[in-house]
C-alpha cells in the first residue's frame, strides 16, 4: 500500500501557491546568491508528508520500497551500519545521507528515509551508535535513554568521517547519481550543518532544529544550507542570527524558516503545539523535498 498523505496537508498544500510562503504562518529569511525564489520554489510533483513517530512503524510495515540494513566500510578497521531505502524511478536518484537524533537509528528516523525514497532519493541513515551495544526496545529500536547517554560519548571527527563513507557507499551504487545532499533532526541537525563546513563535496544540507556552527567555521562551505526551526525553541534559535549574518558577509546561500508555535522536534511530534507542529510539518517537508531536487537532480 503506498503512503497517503493526510488530509489536512492536502489542504494545506493546495491553499498556498509555494511550500516556502512566509505569508503568515512562518517567518523566512534567504540569503546568499540564490535568494529567495529559489530557495523556496516548489516541484510539480506531489509531496506527501513523513509519518509523526506513532505511524512510523504501521508506515514501514506498508511501504513498497525496498529498505535494507547494510554495513559499510568507514576506514581502517571502523564500520557503520545504516540502512538504504530505494525509490521506485527508472532512472538514477541522488543520495541523501540521513542523521538520527539523539535517541539513534529509530523507526521514526527508518520512516522518514522511507518518505525520502517516495520522493524519489536514495536515502541512506547511518546508525552513529554502531558498536556502542546500546540496548534495544521490543520495536528494536534503540532504548532511548540508553541512546541518549550513548551519543554523548560520539567523537565528531568519527561522524564526519563516516557520513564520507556512506556517501561514498551511497554515489557508488549502480541506481545513484554521482551527487549526495545531507539532512538532520536536531543532534543530528547540528551534524548536517557541521558537515556542509567539512565537506566541499556535499551538494545540499537541510538542518531540522539542530544549532549552528560557530560563525569563524563557516567559511568553508560551498554547499546551500537551509534551515527549518520552531518558533518555541529559543536553546536552537539564538544560533540562527548569527550564522545568518556571517553566511551573508562570506556570500554563503543560508536560508532558513521559523515556523510559529511550533516546538523542538516538530516533524517528530506532528500531534503536539496544539497543531502547530502539523503545520509546520506541511511547510518544511515540501520545501525539503523542492531544496533537494533543485540541488541534486540537475
Amino acid at each position: 500500500m503506498r503512503t497517503h498523505v493526510r488530509l489536512a496537508a492536502l489542504l494545506a498544500l493546495a491553499a498556498t501557491a509555494a511550500c516556502g510562503s512566509s505569508g503568515a504562518s512562518a517567518a523566512m529569511n534567504d540569503s546568499g546568491p540564490s535568494g529567495a525564489a529559489s530557495a523556496s520554489s516548489t516541484s510539480a510533483r506531489q509531496v506527501s508528508l513523513p509519518a509523526g513517530a506513532a505511524e512510523a512503524g504501521a508506515r514501514l510495515d506498508a511501504s513498497p520500497r525496498h529498505g535494507e540494513f547494510v554495513m559499510v566500510s568507514a576506514g581502517g578497521a571502523d564500520s557503520v551500519r545504516a540502512w538504504v531505502v530505494y525509490p521506485e524511478r527508472r532512472d538514477k536518484a541522488p543520495v541523501v545521507v540521513v542523521v538520527h537524533e539523539i535517541f539513534g537509528l529509530s523507526t521514526w528516523i527508518r520512516a522518514v528515509a522511507d518518505q525520502l525514497a517516495a520522493d524519489g532519493f536514495i536515502a541512506i541513515a547511518p546508525d552513529f551508535l554502531t558498536g556502542m551495544n546500546v540496548p534495544n526496545g521490543p520495536d528494536g529500536a534503540p532504548i532511548a535513554d540508553s541512546a541518549r547517554a550513548a551519543i554523548q560519548r560520539v567523537n565528531q571527527a568519527d561522524v564526519q568521517r563516516r557520513i564520507d563513507a556512506v556517501a561514498r557507499y551511497g554515489m557508488a551504487l549502480p541506481a545513484a547519481l554521482p551527487r549526495y545532499g545531507i539532512m538532520g533532526f536536531c543532534w543530528g541537525g547540528s551534524v548536517s550543518f557541521n558537515h556542509a563546513v567539512h565537506a566541499p563535496t556535499l551538494g545540499a544540507s537541510v538542518v531540522y532544529y539542530g544549532t549552528s556552527p560557530a560563525s569563524d567555521q563557516l567559511g568553508s562551505i560551498r554547499a546551500p544550507v537551509l534551515g527549518l526551526y520552531g518558533e518555541n525553541d529559543a536553546r536552537v534559535n539564538a544560533t540562527i542570527a548569527p550564522a545568518d549574518s556571517a553566511m551573508r558577509a562570506l556570500g554563503k546561500s543560508y536560508a532558513y524558516q521559523v515556523f510559529p508555535g511550533a516546538g523542538h522536534g516538530f516533524l517528530r511530534q506532528q500531534d503536539g503545539q496544539n497543531g502547530a507542529n502539523l503545520a509546520a510539518t506541511q511547510g518544511a517537508w515540501p520545501r525539503t523535498v523542492a531544496f533537494f531536487r533543485q540541488h541534486l537532480e540537475r
